[in-house]
């Protein structure tokens, strides 16, 4: 018996037993990649990640917006179910209508927007500030939600206003003394033993600036800066990446570190 075996010079026979079947010998092959399959994909890799940073900050925008508009809905939606229920008997088609989906979606943050402005303008009004007072008067009698009410609003009263002395947004050492937090002077206090000032000073987290931790820093280790409240904010939500060109790191001053 003889088999046939393939090969780059032609065709060739081989000599086997009888009993032996006749078996065709292929010599295995590697064919050379196509010529420009090996630059593709680093190029492939490289327009993904082109258009992942293109859109990440329109995805992150889409993200808040929708989380503010969401609670701004969810807000308003009693209220403006409210008002569909007492529109039913005048007009029941009017009442459906308000209670779609998506047209109670928008005019629910709608509401809740009208409804902010019309806090801001009563607000600035006498009769305004008395009927707040007097409900904060009622929310006092109730002792966990006085001390979380008290607590919210001493703290963004505290960021709104001026701060006694020095700067409200300021930097800290930490973690190390080579390294600056930013952070909020919340509290100025005076140790009794030692008479120094002390700064109680919120350092926010990226990107949620809502959730932090205080530090107690001596008001010599504090760095002032020239940034208002809503930079600092801002910076903070967006990673430091709009932050300014020069920043001062530390006192006014002071020798340069030198790097061991």
């Amino acid at each position: 018996m003889r088999a046939f075996r393939a090969g780059p010079g032609g065709v060739s026979w081989l000599n086997m037993p009888r009993t032996a079947p006749l078996i065709l010998i292929m010599p295995a092959y590697s064919s050379p990649p196509a010529a420009g399959q090996a630059q593709r994909r680093p190029h492939v890799a490289r327009y993904i990640l082109i258009g992942f940073f293109t859109l990440a900050p329109l995805w992150v925008t889409w993200l808040v917006l929708d989380f503010l508009f969401n609670l701004l809905a969810r807000i308003g939606a009693p209220f403006l179910r409210g008002l569909a229920h007492g529109l039913r008997p005048v007009s029941e088609i009017l009442a459906d209508w308000l209670l779609h989906p998506g047209v109670q979606y928008v005019l629910a943050a709608l509401f809740t927007l009208a409804g902010l402005y019309a806090v801001g303008v009563l607000t600035s009004l006498v009769l305004g500030r008395r009927l707040i007072a007097y409900t904060e008067g009622l929310l006092a009698r109730l002792p966990l939600v006085q001390t979380i009410y008290g607590a919210t609003k001493k703290f963004l009263e505290t960021l709104r206003k001026p701060p006694v002395s020095g700067q409200r947004v300021v930097l800290i050492a930490f973690p190390s003394p080579d390294m600056k937090a930013l952070g909020f002077v919340t509290k100025v206090m005076t140790d009794p033993d030692s008479g120094r000032q002390l700064a109680a000073v919120y350092v926010p987290t990226s990107p949620n600036p809502t959730s932090g931790y205080i530090e107690i820093v001596p008001m010599d280790d504090v760095v002032q800066t020239d940034w208002s409240v809503e930079e600092a904010m801002a910076f903070v939500m967006t990673g430091g990446t709009n932050a300014p060109d020069t920043l001062r790191f530390g006192q006014p001053g002071a020798a340069p570190q030198q790097t061991p």
